[in-house]
């Protein structure tokens, strides 16, 4: 009679007097940055909504989309905003200290963007 991990399509393997059961962990892919911050904002602020991803399998698939969004728009965004504040490599060697204060409120505005639109706005 087989097990009901047989009849489910489980396989064993022998060592010494055990019988081990064949697991595989399916690969993970990275979520990056954006998506734990939007898996946080889901687990305290849309519980059901990250419970039916979450008991779907399909909640690693959707942060990781999140990412994905996020890196695109993150892409698009810095050149923009770059060109916009007067941000160059001249700028860089020039004057360093204004170039990193630049490039740090670009990085904080682009974050912002992000997150309302992607992060916080993605799951309603």
């Amino acid at each position: 009679m087989k097990s009901l991990f047989e009849q489910n399509g489980g396989t064993y393997t022998k060592v010494g007097d055990y019988y081990i059961p064949n697991l595989t962990v399916p690969e993970c892919k990275s979520i990056g940055k954006y998506g734990m911050l939007c898996r946080t904002y889901l687990k305290n602020h849309r519980r059901a909504f990250y419970d039916i991803l979450f008991m779907s399998d399909k909640l690693n698939d959707y942060l990781c989309e999140i990412g994905t969004q996020a890196k695109k728009l993150k892409e698009t965004l810095l050149p923009k905003y770059k060109e916009r504040y007067g941000v160059t490599e001249q700028l860089k060697a020039k004057n360093h200290i204004k170039w990193v204060q630049l490039m740090n409120t670009i990085e904080y505005q682009i974050d912002e963007v992000i997150l309302t639109d992607i992060v916080y706005r993605g799951n309603k």
